[in-house]
């Protein structure tokens, strides 16, 4: 892999972190800027939602200029609202540059993916995205863990200056290894309904992009829905003490850490039965983890299981979808940054709503739901796909034997 990827992977780590480090300083900002700890929290939402809106926007309007200027400009822009962030004293203002960092993260990361795939050989995309998307699985092992330390003990401002710190050395790459040239391809994948059955053969390049997709929402939103809430799951399900917390937390990241680079390794098969066992299996173990979570031994086990599942797997259904969607590589790569996180914020709300129904066990159960919901599309797709193939088959029987 060409080192500007792991650079390029070093600015995701830092954008990552600045994403998930609120939730260690949202008192220490709330106290420090005169606001309350639920406003403090629209911080994150905010973000979340720039990420959504801004991914597919900004990768459309970036696809026009070379990808050099795109990414600089993106990563440049992210820097500066981090330092107006760690300097302002006011809130309005630093909400407003959380928006503005949202959008130029995930226009950066939509160029980034679509750039990681041209700098590689056409049958190494899988092990590009998983370079990527390395930086978010280490953001979780160390850059969150991190922002907290530096908040407790230099104050919040000093987390919003250490992640603009860590994006020069990227930003310095860019600048030397990146082409200049513009990623070509249309502007629009052409995508296709998934009820047109002459669109595309089986699962046509259009419309499996729209599928992935789908899945790696779904996927992703069981990843952040049980991950958001594995605190109270640890000391109130499992009634492990409060020093297991952070344990747990450094776990789940080594283990998304291991299933990222694994995916590496194998999404460039393109071989989606092994991406549907691996699903399988992951249905399973939060079916197990649901059921087992009172256990401590089990839930240490299935705390590294599933992080290595769920990224394993989230990440392979990415790949699939640069590869399905390579016609149009910039869009896709938003695409498939939107996904991420309508995945990123879909699964914390209704885990925090099953909460709010029932108890902290319910995360787990929501999660495996997501998952088997995932498993249950893909599977009543096959059918369909199956279904207009013997269609066509016995169509085109009938037409032959009128014509002789």
């Amino acid at each position: 892999m060409p080192l500007v990827l792991y650079l390029l992977g070093l600015a995701v780590f830092a954008q990552a972190t600045s994403e998930f480090m609120l939730s260690g300083l949202g008192p220490d900002i709330a106290r420090d800027l005169g606001v309350s700890i639920p406003a403090a929290g629209w911080l994150t939402s905010a973000f979340a939602v720039g990420m959504i809106v801004g991914a597919p926007a900004i990768a459309v309007l970036g696809a026009r200029w070379p990808r050099r200027r795109t990414l600089l400009v993106t990563l440049t822009v992210f820097l500066l609202v981090h330092v107006i962030g760690a300097l302002t004293t006011s809130f309005t203002i630093l909400l407003l540059t959380r928006v503005i960092a949202a959008l130029a993260n995930a226009g950066f990361l939509a160029l980034a993916l679509a750039t990681a795939t041209t700098l590689v050989s056409p049958d190494a995309k899988g092990r590009a995205t998983s370079v990527l998307l390395g930086g978010t699985t280490l953001a979780c092992i160390a850059g969150v863990p991190a922002g907290a330390v530096l908040g407790q003990h230099l104050g919040w401002r000093s987390a919003f200056w250490a992640v603009a710190i860590i994006s020069v050395p990227a930003l310095i790459a860019i600048l030397r290894a990146v082409p200049a040239t513009r990623i070509t391809g249309p502007a629009t994948p052409g995508l296709v309904p998934l009820g047109d059955p002459e669109a595309t053969n089986g699962f046509g390049v259009d419309r499996c992009l729209v599928v992935l997709l789908a899945l790696g929402a779904l996927v992703n939103g069981a990843t952040f829905c049980s991950f958001t809430y594995l605190t109270p799951v640890v000391t109130d399900v499992t009634a492990l003490g409060d020093g297991w917390v952070p344990v747990m937390l450094a776990l789940f990241g080594l283990g998304s850490f291991a299933g990222v680079t694994l995916a590496g390794r194998y999404a460039d098969r393109r071989d989606h039965r092994l991406a549907f066992v691996a699903g399988s299996t992951l249905l399973l173990g939060w079916g197990v983890f649901t059921l087992t979570a009172s256990i401590p031994a089990a839930t240490v086990v299935l705390v590294i299981t599933q992080g290595l599942l769920s990224f394993a797997v989230g990440s392979t259904l990415i790949s699939h979808a640069l590869y399905a969607g390579s016609a149009s590589p910039v869009l896709t790569g938003g695409l498939a940054t939107a996904s991420l996180n309508v995945g990123a914020a879909l699964g914390p709300a209704l885990g925090g709503a099953a909460i709010a129904a029932t108890d902290y066990r319910a995360p787990l159960w929501v999660s495996t739901l997501l998952v088997g919901t995932a498993l249950g599309l893909t599977g009543t797709l096959q059918l369909w796909e199956r279904r207009w193939a013997w269609r066509g088959r016995f169509s085109s029987g009938n037409g032959g034997r009128r014509a002789g």
